[in-house]
């Protein structure tokens, strides 16, 4: 493996200043205030054409180009005014992310909240209306370029109209989110990032954020993965209870607006966000239950190498095989480059300019919270990646895969934001895409077995996070909807619903007496307010995402236009029609059983190797 290496002094820290210059300047503020100007102008427009309305409209309906008229006006106002909000929002969350001390930044962000709200509300109002005329918009579609531009927006939002409570239900439910659900999820954000563990590590005290301590996952001394494991416990144990209650509140909350809209469950919300429906998740489940013994089989490779007669859960991460040195920043930053333009100098070129204009944040730190994502900032046509980058090759994966998050959002540009919004399922196909073009290219440049060996590793740890423990989450947060319906469940019963569906997924893969009790606790996505089962879309993009690279090989350059084509429509269509335009059929198992068998491949190299 050859990595150039150039000089940098620190881990960067991303750079807004081109988004505002400041939350406490006159641009910002403007900004605020004319999002509030324009939520005031767009409710006189939905009074004036009573939209829902209780009262008789002023307009006869069955005027086809009034209709035209209402529904253009909307598209317009709403296009605008969330190129704002979206890039207010996503320039607080920025700050938040970074500094959950930061209390001018949380304070702003309540205040847009409350915005957010009004701006919920008025697409619930328009909804609402577009059900009631669901007959004539394909009339209006035939009118309107503007509306035949959005059809498919248009027509789901009309179907999902169904599950909508009245007007005032559906304007105090808004209402109560900020106060309620979305208090809850905030709650758990701030604990965790602000979670500091006392651990000691090469003869000297330390007090590191929980962060940090979780990095320790991937040490090379197993001593140090085992205390780290050890003191996380103990930590997650000691704020059990506020997780515990903002668990039961975002559920809770969402089981009661489920029923009151008439939805089967907190899945069917899932599924129709997601743009896929049951026989294809079943489909996709199915697939992976099969494979299971194949990464049971790779996890008691590992454990036997390791010394052990199963695997405990702090040497679930921990590095196999050998690798030369861990890796600078800059290193990571040349291999990606170089790496992304063996697929396409367009590739290459973006994230070159990723890098040098400091749209990533690498340092890890006090108040940053853990992880990594990546958000699109619709104002400048940008995207700030965070990670918390260590020198492993994980990190640099997951830079890799963040960046191709960043692809994705550069490939909607000139989208409107109607047009953008896109289910997690299709979010995931950039990111896994870029994460395997520089996973074969390390595997490639290999100079020896052990190293071979500690990239595979790598990959494996990622592949069965994203299927074996992302299926585990998926039962879990399934059992706990079905308990929460019944009553509160407290931390115990949390902690007892994770270690059962680790049982069943991890099975003799790990060691029963050390599994994670607390992974509930600090995986934000259980908290998510706006998306429930927010971890199978994972599994979705792994296998999706393996399953275009695998199409690209065999096409070369000529699946590049195609590629770069549907990441500029995914919020144009459902899953199953955007696969289709490669001869992929996802309600089938025997795609995803091609994509894990890619899989099966590597782990079969493994115990080879091991």
């Amino acid at each position: 493996m050859t990595l150039k290496s150039t000089p940098s002094p620190t881990l960067p820290h991303w750079d807004l200043s081109n988004i505002y210059p400041g939350l406490d300047t006159p641009d910002f503020r403007d900004d605020m205030d004319t999002l509030e100007i324009q939520l005031d102008e767009f409710d006189a427009y939905l009074q004036a054409h009573h939209i829902p309305g209780d009262t008789p409209p002023l307009i006869d309906l069955t005027d086809l180009g009034e209709l035209v008229e209402i529904v253009d006006g909307y598209l317009a106002r709403t296009n605008v005014l969330l190129r704002r909000y979206r890039t207010l929002e996503t320039y607080l969350y920025a700050h938040v992310a970074t500094d959950s001390y930061n209390t001018t930044a949380q304070r702003l962000m309540s205040e847009l909240d409350m915005l957010g709200v009004r701006r919920h509300q008025q697409t619930v109002r328009f909804q609402a209306w577009l059900g009631g005329h669901a007959e004539r918009l394909p009339q209006i579609l035939a009118q309107s370029p503007q509306a035949q531009a959005h059809a498919f927006y248009l027509q789901e939002l009309a179907a999902q109209s169904r599950y909508l409570m009245s007007d005032a239900e559906e304007s105090l439910a808004a209402e109560l989110l900020v106060s309620g659900a979305l208090a809850w999820q905030k709650l758990q954000g701030t604990l965790c990032s602000q979670l500091t563990v006392p651990f000691e590590q090469d003869g000297q005290d330390q007090t590191l954020p929980i962060t940090a301590l979780q990095n320790l996952r991937y040490a090379p001394d197993a001593r140090v993965r085992r205390r780290a494991y050890e003191a996380e416990l103990e930590a997650w144990a000691s704020v059990r209870a506020p997780l515990a209650a903002a668990m039961n509140g975002i559920k809770g909350a969402a089981v009661t607006l489920d029923h009151r809209r008439g939805r089967e469950d907190a899945l069917h919300v899932a599924l129709d966000k997601s743009r896929i429906d049951r026989a294809t998740l079943e489909a996709m489940l199915g697939a992976i239950q099969e494979a299971l013994p194949t990464f049971r089989g790779y996890l008691q490779a590992k454990a036997t190498r390791l010394g052990h007669d199963a695997l405990p859960w702090w040497d679930l991460f921990a590095p196999v095989g050998q690798v030369a040195r861990r890796l600078t920043y800059p290193e990571a930053h040349d291999f990606i480059v170089t790496q992304f333009g063996t697929f396409s100098e367009r590739l290459a070129q973006f994230a070159q300019r990723a890098f040098t204009q400091r749209w990533i944040d690498a340092e890890p730190r006090q108040g940053k919270r853990g992880g990594a994502f990546c958000i699109g900032i619709p104002a400048v046509e940008e995207s700030r990646v965070l990670c918390n980058f260590d020198g492993s090759l994980d990190q640099m994966f997951t830079l890799a895969h963040e960046l191709g998050h960043a692809y994705h959002n550069e490939r909607r540009g000139g989208k409107s934001m109607l047009q953008r919004i896109t289910p997690m399922t299709m979010a995931e196909t950039a990111s896994i895409f870029c994460e395997t073009i520089v996973t074969d290219a390390m595997l490639a440049q290999a100079t020896d077995a052990e190293e071979e060996l500690a990239i595979l590793e790598t990959f494996l740890v990622g592949a069965t996070q994203v299927t074996v423990d992302i299926t585990s989450r998926y039962l879990f947060e399934k059992a706990v909807f079905e308990q929460r319906e019944r009553a509160e469940l407290s931390a115990d019963d949390f902690c007892d619903l994770m270690l059962e569906a680790q049982a069943a997924t991890y099975g003799d893969g790990l060691d029963a007496r050390y599994r994670h009790p607390y992974m509930w606790a600090w995986k934000p996505h259980y908290y998510s307010v706006s998306l429930p089962f927010y971890n199978y879309p994972y599994a979705f993009g792994l296998l999706f995402g393996l399953g275009l690279y695998t199409i690209y090989q065999e096409q070369g350059e000529a699946f590049l236009p195609r590629y770069d084509a549907l990441l500029a429509n995914t919020g144009e269509g459902q899953a199953a029609d955007l696969a289709a335009q490669f001869g992929i059929d996802i309600r089938q198992p025997d795609f995803w059983r091609g994509s894990l068998q890619l899989i099966a491949a590597r782990i079969a190299r493994y115990q080879e190797l091991s």
